[in-house]
């Protein structure tokens, strides 16, 4: 088992008002040069992050996605921790009313993977079942 960097740390992500809260409009954003280490051989992967969302009230900055992007280079993970993760954090940071990420990594041994995760938003017409 090869050593890891610390958890990437969520709080350097930044936000700003969303300047048309009341329209619906998809942000998409490309990380084309997305890296993060295999934590089982310590060796590097390669892929592109696309991230799309519909803000709420406000949306994230980009300089400070890519410091917080950057975090994973010596962090050990699989594709689907860090896929899931970072939109954990994006959703966490930003509330939005929905987001999406997909993840494609270079192939390795002759095989790609792409890892998409979605997020769907508050369900405001739920309601609390009785003994829940």
């Amino acid at each position: 088992m090869t050593q890891s960097a610390p958890e990437p740390d969520s709080g350097i992500l930044e936000t700003f008002e969303n300047p048309y809260p009341q329209r619906d409009y998809v942000i998409e954003t490309i990380c084309p040069e997305f890296t993060s280490m295999c934590p089982k051989t310590g060796q590097p992967d390669f892929g592109t992050l696309s991230i799309s969302y519909i803000a709420d009230a406000v949306c994230y900055e980009l300089k400070s996605l890519k410091l917080y992007l950057q975090q994973y280079r010596n962090h050990g993970a699989f594709y689907e921790n860090v896929t899931n993760r970072i939109l954990d954090d994006l959703v966490n940071a930003t509330s939005p009313r929905w987001m999406a990420i997909v993840a494609e990594f270079t192939p390795r041994g002759g095989i790609s993977t792409t890892v998409t995760a979605e997020y769907d938003g508050p369900d405001t017409n739920d309601e609390e079942l009785p003994g829940e």
